[in-house]
Formats: structure tokens, sequence, C-alpha cells
């Protein structure tokens, strides 16, 4: 049989099946005044008299027929609210969250009327209005209207925030140092050596409750942020039993059924994410350091030696023609809740998602330009220049499972996640390199990158009524790993058709390792109380957090001990003849190639280990100064401390397990929220805040990455970075989810963290704190129904927002030297320049459709970042700068029959590249780096049974 013919009646079977479940009214019910959970508010429908309270969690639930109904929602000194117009129907519950104010004093009750349609996005804003600190957010449902599968993909929406590279969220143009990611409020490990946060591609929006940007601190969140914390929120169980499956596909015309795709045989689990062993690294640590040399001393023994360990190594050295397939995927979700007679309920949710994708870049570039050395010459030079062809395969499989169990005042949770990435990239490239001298190269990259998260959290939720304390605390453990596996680049020199390789082009195989622990446990109590004749919110905490990584290196060398051109013969150019059999060392054939002992390098310092910990306290006050003026002020003290383990027998260093910083901080935080009008506020806030340095950046590794061909070298000195923080913002809701908001924002570093060149060498980067530096920015949010300027646009809305940022960082002592160097003719030089990786603005719109009656949702969507400093220069190589790319989507949603519903997308409309430019005084630009990345077509089929 045919697998088609098997395949067909499954898929028919699994779609044609459609539960008749329960139908009605769920939701949660919101405090309007502290952004938190009303529970025992009472709920009562109108039409049938039927009434529930909330539980401590907020929430509530309703069976009811199909129909058309208006739901009252009530608290003791709180509005009244009706919500109209909740239709009931189909197969599934019908959402129905609420925001409850306080009442006016002397009122015994205020009824507040608003349609159903309008609720939702009305009660998100609302939240956003009564947030005790600067905050913007992006819901489920707003990652389903933007088409958006993944974190990064869903946040560029959000005022002020920025990715880079696809993955990297940047809040307020600030780099990756200056944010902070946490996954349900606590924090989690990176999975890039050379970055601080997480690879936000790599959650999917599917699992996913929420995203939160908050951009004021407060003393409840950890001081090590300046642009913004990321709080990602997975998905909490639902009211009822809930399964849906959804499935994906995508079309890149210049990416898919190219039959100039490269990839590379790898192991039977590549599908997966993860490699089976075949790339593993077998070389017994017994041959490493062995002084042994077959050009010098041939003898049957050594080449006996030298032949086992060549064979070792998977012979594969270059890449393979094939034609590519199109990216596919799928997800899976169940949920359900268990109610008991005592009111206590156990609610279960499982979630899996799958995504395979295949990439081809053609005519790719990968340049480095010098300064011309005649200064009145406006021209960069060549110093290397590359362009070739770029396959992959990127693998992202991820899982998440939550228990939780809740009484009528306790709350107990479960979360587990686990998230693998497994990418594999073939590439072959022409090099040419005209600067000392004019040799050209033929290039091949095999590699392999596998990533992996895996977190476990517990954590609990108690009300104590009498006393109005809550306690919240939270267990949460997160191992990471990244591994670069048998990475395998080979640089054949091209001598008019002859081809070889010199000591200092060798082939080599590589091994990268990062592993990566991190244990948090955390403790937060909420009291309230009366203060100053009105509510007031106490809370107090404790936080602990330790985070352990270890990182090694290991590289082993091809050489050859030819003495002519005629012995290479043999090889005529193709990789994969560094390990024939036939081609290498061995007691029957002393000329050939081989992997030499002497060349490998597994030296001290590309391994250590280091720890991270940081103990907290925190105190802070909500309350209220006047009926318009409310304040929220805060302290929160850190102990943070850096042990590190390395040696550095060049330089004649050793540290065992040696504590390198230990920093005690209070870290003051005032935020204001003055009330103009109802539905008007200006915030200003201040705060004091830390970046701190990355495990790798505060030692003394000598670390030769062969990724990028450069050498890091670590500071053992470095010191953390300060931060003051103002923020003012005006703001004012309208109806019919309406918002317009202005801000503006201040920050001044001391001591800011940036990588540059050491003076001595242009290939050697080292952290640096350099002399102080200032940011200054404005930001423009406008969410604007059409209706307003034509009534007949009720279904139309407009969303606006732009950022506007100025920053100054004055140059190091190094870096001003070596720019004195290479100032042009008529160029003045200064003393600063703009924050390595800050964007000096962001702009991102969006017309969006909706219209709930013939289930239609769709919009065109807009986002453009301005030209950013990626490199930092020097007086040899110019600065590069990541040039502006305009990202035009569209995304259109048909809700089907029976819970069914149809998403179509197409993405880089404009068919824009991604490039970074060498840019100069009055030279003409250059391309650092270009990839043409095309239009992708997707479509995604979604049940909910």
């Amino acid at each position: 049989m045919k697998k088609s013919n098997l395949y067909t009646p499954l898929f028919t079977l699994l779609f044609s099946y459609i539960a008749l479940g329960q139908i009605g009214i769920t939701g949660t019910v919101i405090d309007g005044d502290f952004n938190e959970p009303l529970p025992f508010a009472n709920i009562l429908v109108q039409e049938t008299g039927t009434g529930v309270t909330s539980d401590f969690d907020g929430k509530y639930s309703f069976e009811l027929p199909a129909g058309i109904y208006s739901i009252q929602f009530s608290f003791v000194g709180y509005e009244t609210k009706i919500i109209t117009e909740i239709e009931v129907g189909g197969d599934e519950y019908t959402i129905t969250d609420v925001v409850l104010n306080s009442a006016a004093e002397g009122l015994e009750e205020v009824v507040v009327t608003v349609e159903a349609r309008r609720n939702t996005e009305a009660s998100v804003l609302e939240i956003q209005r009564k947030s005790a600190s600067l905050l913007d957010g992006i819901s489920a449902q707003a990652f389903k209207k933007i088409g958006a599968s993944n974190i990064a993909a869903a946040v560029k929406s959000v005022p002020g925030v920025s990715v880079q590279g696809g993955k990297y969220v940047y809040v307020r143009g600030l780099g990756d140092r200056y944010s902070k990611s946490v996954l349900n409020g606590v924090d989690i490990p990176g999975l890039d050596p050379d970055r601080n946060t997480i690879q936000m591609d790599l959650f999917p929006t599917s699992m996913l409750s929420n995203v939160l940007v908050i951009k004021s601190a407060r003393a409840d969140l950890p001081a090590d942020f300046t642009g913004g914390v990321i709080d990602i929120i997975t998905k909490d169980f639902p009211s009822k039993e809930e399964f849906s499956i959804s499935l994906n596909t995508a079309y890149n015309p210049d990416m898919h059924f190219n039959d100039n795709y490269l990839s590379y045989t790898g192991g039977s689990t590549d599908f997966l994410g993860f490699d089976d062993g075949s790339r593993k690294n077998t070389i017994a640590n017994s041959f490493l350091g062995n002084t042994f040399d077959p050009r010098l001393n041939p003898s049957e023994s050594g080449l006996g030696l030298v032949n086992r360990i060549s064979n070792q190594f998977n012979p594969q050295m270059a890449p393979q023609i094939s034609n590519s397939g199109m990216n596919f995927g799928f997800g899976v979700t169940y949920g359900n809740q268990f109610n008991f007679e005592n009111g206590h309920s156990f609610g279960v949710l499982g979630s899996i998602s799958y995504k395979n994708q295949q990439t081809v870049y053609e005519d790719t570039q990968d340049n480095i330009y010098n300064f011309n050395p005649i200064k009145s010459e406006f021209s960069f030079e060549e110093n290397r220049i590359q362009s070739g062809t770029i396959g992959g395969q990127n693998i992202i499989a991820s899982g998440l499972f939550g228990l939780t169990y809740k009484t009528t005042t306790s709350k107990y949770k479960f979360n587990g996640l686990h998230i693998q990435n497994g990418q594999s990239t073939s590439g072959s490239f022409r090099q040419l390199t005209r600067f000392s001298d004019f040799i050209d190269f033929n290039k091949f990259n095999l590699e392999y990158n596998e990533r992996s998260i895996s977190n476990a959290m517990l954590s609990g939720l108690h009300n104590f009524e009498e006393s109005n304390l809550k306690l919240e605390w939270t267990l949460s453990g997160t191992l990471a790993k990244v591994h670069d596996k048998d990475v395998r680049n080979t640089t054949f020199q091209d001598e008019e058709g002859i081809y070889s390789f010199q000591e200092n082009t060798e082939p080599k195989r590589i091994w990268r390792t990062l592993d990566e622990n991190n244990l948090v446990a955390k403790i937060d109590f909420t009291k309230r109380f009366d203060f100053l004749s009105s509510d007031a919110v106490l809370r107090f905490g404790v936080f602990g957090s330790r985070k352990e990584r270890d990182f090694s290196i290991a590289q082993y060398s091809i050489s050859s001990n030819f003495t002519s051109e005629s012995d290479w013969d043999n090889y005529g150019g193709d990789p994969n003849q560094l390990f024939n059999p036939v081609n290498l060392i061995g007691p029957n054939n002393n000329e050939g190639t081989y992997i030499n002992p002497q060349t490998t390098i597994r030296q001290d310092a590309n391994i250590f280990n280091a720890k991270q910990q940081n103990f907290a306290g925190y105190i802070s006050n909500e309350f209220n100064f006047s009926e318009r003026l409310k304040s929220i002020i805060g302290l929160r003290f850190e102990n943070y401390q850096v042990f590190y383990t390395g040696e550095n027998s060049q330089l004649g260093q050793v540290y065992d397990n040696e504590n390198i910083i230990n920093k005690n901080n209070v870290f003051p935080s005032l935020n204001f929220i003055y009330s103009l009008k109802e539905n008007q506020n200006l915030r200003l806030a201040y705060s004091l805040t830390t970046a701190r340095p990355s495990f790798k950046e505060a030692s003394i590794a000598e670390i030769y990455d062969p990724l990028s061909n450069l050498f890091f070298i670590g500071n053992i000195n470095i010191k953390p970075t300060y931060i003051d923080n103002f923020d003012i913002r005006y703001e004012a809701y309208g109806e019919n989810a309406q918002l317009f908001a202005v801000s503006a924002f201040y920050k001044s570093l001391t001591d800011p963290i940036e990588i540059g060149f050491v003076a001595a060498s242009t290939s050697n980067y080292k952290p640096l704190n350099l002399e102080n530096a200032n940011v200054f920015g404005l930001e423009l949010e406008l969410r604007k129904n059409l209706s307003g300027w034509f009534s007949s646009l009720t279904n139309w809305n407009l969303n606006l927002n732009g950022s506007y940022i100025i920053s100054d960082e004055k140059f190091s002592e190094d870096e001003l030297k070596l720019r004195q160097l290479g100032l042009r003719d008529g160029q003045e030089l200064g003393d600063s320049r703009p924050l390595q990786g800050q964007s000096p603005y962001l702009i991102n719109a969006g017309v969006e459709y909706n219209n709930q009656e013939k289930g239609i949702q769709g919009g065109l969507f807009f986002n453009v970042q301005g030209k950013t400093l990626q490199v930092v220069g020097d007086g040899f190589y110019p600065d590069v700068y990541t040039m502006p790319f305009n990202n035009l989507n569209f995304n259109l949603i048909k809700q089907l029959k029976k819970n069914r519903t149809l998403t179509f997308k197409v993405t880089n409309i404009l068919d824009d590249a991604r490039e970074s430019q060498f840019i100069g005084f009055n030279e003409e630009s250059e391309y650092f780096s270009l990839r043409n990345i095309g239009r992708t077509f997707s479509l995604n089929y979604a049940v909910r049974f």
C-alpha cells in the first residue's frame, strides 16, 4: 500500500471528529485598583438568575445553552459592571474577562454597561492603565491577529521593542545586555555563549498566554535590567476540557524546491532536533598532547597511531547538493479542569509543538574592508571578499506540561517546559584575499548546533482572608545546553587550478560545549491595609538564584607532509578526500593527510567554570497620596557574587573557585501615577538598576572562536554597570479600546560595558568599562478605531507606535587611539559615538480588520528599525551598521465551521534583504554581510475539539 493511501483515512478520521462538549461563559475578574485577580466577586446571569462567585484566582464559569446573555459583576465597594450581548454557541466556552474598579466614596452603586465585543480589548488596556509600572504587552489573541509563530516575531509590535538577528529582543534600543528575559517571573539562562538573553525565536506562541514588557523598575523585580524585562508567561489550564490541533506549512520561492540546496549526512535523530551520537568527539584523552609528528619522525608505530586517530573522524568534509523541501510544523494542546464537591479543582495542561524549516541563501556576502592608508582617498580597501551559498535545516521541538490543584484559599502549580533545537548548516564559498597578498580560496563549512532548555517550576499561592495577606512562593530549576558538534571547516588555496592548504589555513574539526544550570527560589508577601484613609498594598519578599556554567572548546587541525604540488593531485580540491583511507598517513603510507596531535587546540584558557549567585530582599508600598495621586515606593537589596575557576598558563594565572565580584547594593524605585481625568494618566518614574558582565567577560579566558575566526580575551577586572533611569508618560484611554500615549525617558550609565578592540591587535576583542554614557528617547503609541473618522469603518482599527532614541557613549582610551589613526582628511572625530546595538528609531504600524459576524480577521503590518551600530570599528576597520529592514507582512484569518480556523500569511512582501554595511566618513558603503531572505507564503489550519 502506498504511504499516501495509508495516511489519508487517518487524517480524514482525525479532522472529521468533533467532540460535542459543554458550552457556556468563563473568565477572570480583575481588581482594577491593584491589577490582581479579585476573589469572591458576585457574577449573575440576568436572563436565568443563575449566580456564582469567583474563586480566589478570580476565575468563574457557567454552563449555559446557546443564546445571547448579559452578565452582571459586582463586589462590595466596587462598581457594578454589566456585560451585554455575550453570545454563547458553537462548541466552546465564551471567554469574558472583566475589570472592576472601586466605587467613589459615598456612592452606593455605580453601574457600567459594556458590549461584549468591546470588553476584551478594553480589559487589556484597563490592566495597562492600572499597572503600577510602565508596561506594554501582547496577548495570545494578538499573537493570532498578527500571525506570529514565536515570541521574536510577536514582540516587534510592542512600542520600543526591536529584534536583532530574528531572535534577540532589544527594549528601547538598548542591547541585549540591558534587557532581561524571565519565564513566569523567574530567571532563565540564555543559549548563546556570546549573549546575555535567551533567543526568543525558540518559544512558540502556541504555548504562551502572553508576554509582558516591563519598562520601569519595581522593588519586586530583579535589578539587572535597564531597557526592560520580558516576562514570558506560559498557558494556564482551561476552565473546561479543550483539545486542539494545528498544521502549518510555508513556501518561499527563493528557498524551497531549490536544486542548489546544500546539506550533509547527519544522524538518525536530526529531525527531532538533537544528534544521535554520530557527531560525538571520540578521540581518547590519551591521544591529546602526544608530541609525535610524522614529518619529523616517520616511524611505523607513530604512523599507526596517527592513522588510528585520523580514522576516528567522520570522513565527510564537503556539502552535498540536493533539492530543498517546504517548511512544515504542527501543534497539539490538551487541557482540562476537574471540579470536586468540596470546591477544590484539579487542572492539567499539555502542549507540544514542532517546526521543520529549510533555508537556502544564495549569493551571500561576508566581507572585510579596511580604511585606505592614504588619508586623502575616500574609498575602502578590500581585505577579504567572500561570496557563496548556505543551506540549512532548523528543527524546533517543544513540550509543555502543567498540573494545578486549587482549594478555596490555596493554589499549587507545577510546570515543565522543554525546548529542543537542532540546526544544521552547510556552506560553499569563494574567498578572495587582497590585503597582504592576492590569494583565492575555496571554502567549505559543515556545522551542527544543538541547543536545549529544560525548566521545572513548582509554585504555590495562599490567601489568608482574615489578615488580608497573600503568600506566593516559587521554586525553579533550569538546565541549558549549547553544543557545537563536529564543526568542519576546509579551506583550499587555489593557485591556477592547483588546490592545497598551508599551515595557517589548515582544515579544522571543532567541538564547543556550554552547559549551564540555574536554580531560583523566591517568596513574596502581599498585605492589604488602610493608609492615609485609603486602601494600600505592602509587598515584601526574598529572592535567591544560583547559576553555574561549564565551557570548553576542543579543536583538531588536519595537516599534511607533502613537499611538492604534485602530491595534491589525488585531492583535486575535494574536501572529502582529506579522510579518504587511501590518502591518510599510515603504516603503509608515509605521505598524506592526518590529524596532528601537536596541532590540537584544547588549551586551558579555552576551558572555565564560573558561578553567579544573587540573594535579594525587597519592600514596597503602593498607596494613594490623594484621590488622584498614587505612588509605588520601594527598595531592593541585592548581594551579587561571581566565583571563577580557570587557568591561563601563558600568563601564569590560576583561579580556583575564587570570588572575583562581590557587590552589595540598594536599588530604589519610585513610580507615581497622577489621574488627570478618569481615563487620562500622567506617570513619573525613577529607578536605579544594573547591568552585569557575562560569565566569559568576567574571566581570564582567551577563547579562539572558530566560527568567527576571532579571539575573545576575558577581563577579570570588569565592573558592573549602574544606570539611573527617568521616565515620564502621558496616556489617554478612549472608548472601543482606543489609546494615545507619549513617553520620554532618560538613562545615565556609569561604567557601561562594551566589547571593543584591543589596541595591540584588531583580531582580539575584550570587554571594557567605558566612560559614562547617556540615552534619551521618545515613544508614541496610537490605537484608533477608524469609525471616529468614517462611520462605515467600525470594523477597522489603526495601530501605530514609534520610538526615537539618541545615545552618546564616550570613547575608551584604546578605541580613541585606534580611531585617531584612521581619520580621513577633513574628518573630525569628537569624543563619543552611539551605543553598540542601539537603534535610533523604531516604527510599527498596522491596519486591522475584524468582522466577528463573518468570522474574518486580518491586517497589514509594517515594522522597521533604524541604522544600528553592529561592530565597533577602529583605525583600520570602519564601523559596521545593520541597515534598516523594511518588514511588511499580511495576515488573514477565516473562522470556518465547527471551530476550524484557516490562516494565510505573507511575510516580507517588499522582498527586502538583511544586510550590514561598512560605513565611513565620505566613503561609499560596502557590504559586511548580505542575506536575501525572499518572500514567504504560509498556511495554518487549526481545529479545536
